[in-house]
């Protein structure tokens, strides 16, 4: 049975009509590492808007509920690879949403912590459990064998992107 080219594959025979000096072999790996990012964020992203929540707003719940005390702004940035003002903006929308609360930091009057409700710490539970059922869904068609070798291998171009020995928690 032959295989149709999926989109990177077509994009690397286009590209190679056009400049065959170039070696495009690099596609095959950011090219399909992008374009899967941007198809699972599509999926997933539908679930979570079932919920009410986008994904940065669900990024920013789930640091949170991971943390067992409040934390700083600073750190939520930190924590999700986000600018000061993206994520002062997301704090103030969920705080109104009713789904986090600013508390005073014990050791400095000046400054505020960043905790979740009552209704946040449900909302996200909930959430965070129906993205993982997604995220099973679309991994659905691999076996245990091909997502251990697309982790593993996600794990370490990861770590080379970063410099770091172990990769950083951005969302969960």
């Amino acid at each position: 049975m032959t295989r149709s080219p999926d989109p990177i594959e077509t994009a690397r025979a286009q590209w190679q009509r056009i400049h065959p000096e170039l070696d495009t072999s690099t596609l095959d790996v950011v090219g399909r590492v992008l374009r899967a990012a941007a198809v699972l964020r599509q999926r997933l992203d539908a679930t979570l808007l079932d919920e009410g929540v986008n994904r940065s707003e669900f990024d920013l719940l789930c640091a949170l509920r991971r943390n067992a005390e409040p934390v700083t702004p600073g750190r939520l940035n930190s924590l999700m690879l986000a600018s000061g003002a993206a994520t002062t903006k997301r704090i103030q929308q969920l705080a109104e949403r009713g789904l986090l609360e600013r508390v005073p930091d014990e050791h400095d009057r000046r400054s505020a912590r960043v905790g979740l409700t009552e209704q946040g710490r449900r909302l996200i539970d909930r959430a965070f459990a129906r993205n993982l059922e997604a995220e099973r869904g679309v991994l659905s068609p691999l076996g245990n064998r091909q997502r251990t070798a697309i982790a593993r291998g996600l794990a370490e171009l990861l770590r080379s992107l970063e410099g770091t020995s172990g990769s950083a928690l951005t969302g969960r």
